[in-house]
């Protein structure tokens, strides 16, 4: 987790400047066929019965350089008094930040490693527990003053320790040389370098790096009595500059049958004059097997991660899972997933842009369905904060959604630390321990109100496939999923896997959602025609079918042939992207909602999820208003988040529901805004199969939720 705005910037602003423009492992290929019982390990292997603890408040432990003093009394004793505070504050997993591009203090480990052991120790009193958390596939090697000056404006939070130039030529560790280990450009064969985070890049095909990382892992296991870890960035920041060492142009060859073209060949490359996240041709397979390799690279290296660490709950950061530009730095939950038992959801925060939430609701249930499938692996969203009110945000929205809350202070992720700065233990204890005493629910036991199901396509993604519009699958992915939450309607993700197997498909009868799903294998094709004929119900919105999954283009597009069974309950439906087909179909009759407003501010989103039989509705606001803060902003220049606001002014609010598919007990309203307030919930039957129900939400500015009052 490099930070909390770089990589989601990068991300996210590659993937709307490309809109328009044209080690052996035992795991897969991308391409290769999914056997059936590997279909069944990936969605019902068990990992939650295997974890040694689930998360579920869980807080930055942060550190600065002074920390590497260890084991001056001052050290020790502010250990103690965090400790303390993380305890007062009822967090149960503290979370390491700090000493991040961990080879950067290879020198140090013995002090770095006394410090983590004392923190651990200090921690398990209270029985909190500790995760470690670094990236450990990088060191810090700024080009030039202006790189340092960047480096040292932007990155504070990494901690920054690095060797300077000089130094550099022999930086080692274990007698591997970092200069050795890197990536190589394949522009000009110097050493791979991330420019956004002034980083030298490791590769994770050379074995002299995977012998440092697993022989440092072994020792940070013997000094440090850590209960889980996230070893963090598992991807490739240095982008499609790389790599062309030996190991990696080998691996080309003998798993993929392929040489890596000249660098500046069209037919590969694509247009180089364009940003690095923009090349290729994903018109040609060579290319499109090439991120898949480079993808599977680091997924072997997890895999090796995973065999080091055992027992011992592992995850990594993902801070985003949908668009096409993560093939560009090698970055997939899905092909790491099954060797992971956490998964984190970086939800970021920040500046006054975290109150637009609804854009993350995608992210947020497709990671939680990947989690879901790994055995019902706890799913963390972790949100940065400032002050204490984005800390509640992310709180407000880890509830809404049903996962563990991360919280993060990230003061040093500004140039000058605030002089009004809280401790993280301040910012979240309020929530947390309201929570406790009001509202105590374990979210691993809770289940989403499901009423369709929206396909999401990694063959898509990983194919780089668009439409004639020139968009992607994720982006009308996203559109559906703001539409969801709009109009108060239950959903959850289904994704490539399951969407494969016609006994896991016809499990459900919800209906699904196909928007623009271009690449579809036959399995995939066979399953939904079964599902069809059971007289199940699909909303497809063509294009359908013009590619199979390794994004070779098919003669005829498999929606030809599936209009022409003319199933009862095909319906044709615009993309979301182009219209409001959710609307359509709810005015024509062909979708009746659980729950339809009838009176007070649609802009309350409501999501309903049940425990046990009892079923919970938390309230969030989408009308939310950031207050800046009157002279600090982040790195780019945006108003960090002073305050929030609400655009709703009417908060008596009155839902009609469906009786036949939700029994809603007596009901009572809290919110950690109302402190110990509690207010009745009125439900009325008003003809047969229907009741209403009224939340009065006065007082409430961003989240709410309605429980079973006994």
């Amino acid at each position: 987790m490099n930070n909390s705005y770089s990589r989601r910037h990068f991300v996210k602003k590659s993937a709307v400047n490309a809109l328009g423009l044209g080690v052996v492992s035992n795991v897969p290929l991308f391409g290769q066929t999914i056997g059936a019982q590997e279909k069944k390990d990936r969605i019902n292997k068990d990992t939650t019965s295997k974890l040694s603890f689930i998360p579920s408040r869980a807080a930055s432990w942060w550190c600065t350089i002074e920390d590497l003093q260890w084991s001056q009394k001052k050290i020790v004793d502010k250990i103690k008094r965090r400790a303390e505070g993380f305890a007062n504050a009822k967090i149960d997993t503290a979370i390491n930040f700090g000493f991040h591009i961990r080879f950067d203090f290879s020198n140090y480990f013995g002090q770095l490693h006394g410090y983590y052991a004392n923190v651990c120790d200090e921690l398990h009193q209270y029985d909190i527990k500790f995760m470690d958390h670094y990236s450990c596939n990088h060191v810090e090697r700024p080009r030039g003053e202006a790189e340092f000056k960047k480096l040292h404006k932007g990155q504070r939070h990494h901690v920054l320790l690095f060797h300077d130039p000089v130094a550099a030529e022999y930086a080692q560790y274990e007698g591997h040389f970092f200069k050795d280990i890197c990536e190589v450009d394949l522009r000009d064969g110097s050493r791979g370098y991330a420019a956004q985070y002034q980083m030298e890049a490791f590769c994770h095909n050379n074995p002299g790096f995977l012998d440092m990382h697993k022989k440092y892992l072994q020792r940070l296991m013997k000094e440090v009595p850590f209960d889980g870890i996230q070893v963090d960035d598992m991807c490739d920041y240095a982008g499609l500059t790389t790599c062309g060492c030996s190991y990696c142009r080998d691996r080309f060859k003998k798993g993929y049958g392929h040489e890596i073209p000249p660098f500046g060949e069209k037919t590969f490359w694509g247009d180089t004059s364009k940003s690095m996240l923009q090349w290729g041709d994903y018109e040609n397979p060579v290319f499109r097997d090439w991120m898949r390799m480079k993808i599977d690279s680091v997924a072997d290296h997890v895999k090796m991660v995973k065999q080091i660490v055992g027992d011992k709950p592992l995850t990594s950061c993902c801070s985003s899972t949908g668009p096409i530009v993560l093939n560009s730095i090698s970055l997939n939950l899905e092909k790491m997933a099954p060797h992971l038992d956490l998964f984190m959801l970086e939800n970021v925060g920040l500046n006054i842009n975290s109150v637009n939430w609804i854009r993350m609701d995608a992210e947020a249930l497709q990671q939680k369905d990947i989690a879901q499938k790994r055995g019902h692996a706890p799913a963390i969203a972790c949100s940065y904060t400032i002050y204490g009110i984005g800390g509640y945000l992310g709180w407000c929205l880890s509830r809404f959604w049903g996962v563990a809350n991360w919280s993060s202070t990230l003061n040093q992720r500004l140039e000058v630390d605030p002089a009004d700065a809280m401790e993280m233990e301040d910012i979240i204890a309020p929530s947390n321990n309201w929570e406790l005493k009001n509202s105590n629910l374990n979210y691993m036991d809770g289940k989403d109100f499901v009423e369709v199901r929206l396909v999401s396509s990694s063959y898509c993604r990983d194919n780089g496939w668009r439409g004639t519009d020139k968009l992607e699958q994720w982006d009308k992915v996203k559109a559906w999923s703001a539409s969801l939450v709009k109009n108060n309607i239950g959903y959850r993700f289904l994704r490539s896997v399951e969407l494969s197997d016609a006994v896991a498909l016809c499990k459900e009868n919800t209906p699904l959602i196909l928007d623009s799903l271009g690449c579809v294998s036959d399995s995939q094709f066979n399953a939904i025609k079964t599902f069809l004929s059971k007289g199940e119900t699909v909303w497809l919105a063509l294009p359908f079918g013009t590619h199979d999954e390794k994004g070779f283009k098919r003669a005829v597009a498999l929606s030809d042939e599936l209009l022409k069974h003319k199933y009862k309950n095909l319906v044709l439906i615009d993309s979301a992207t182009n219209s409001d087909p959710l609307e359509k179909l709810i005015q024509e009759g062909a979708f009746h909602p659980a729950f339809r407003q009838l009176s007070g501010d649609n802009r309350w989103a409501i999501r309903i999820r049940l425990h046990g039989d009892k079923p919970v509705i938390h309230f969030m606001n989408t009308a939310l208003i950031a207050v800046p803060h009157p002279f600090l902003k982040d790195i780019p220049g945006v108003p960090i988040l002073k305050d929030i606001e609400s655009k709703i002014e009417d908060n008596n609010l009155t839902y009609e529901f469906n009786t036949k598919r939700l029994n809603l007990p007596q009901f009572t309203m809290m919110s950690p805004e109302l402190g110990e307030e509690t207010r009745k919930v009125d439900i009325q039957d008003t003809k047969h199969g229907l009741s209403t129900i009224k939340v009065n939400l006065k007082g409430v500015k961003i989240y709410a939720v309605v429980q079973n009052s006994s």
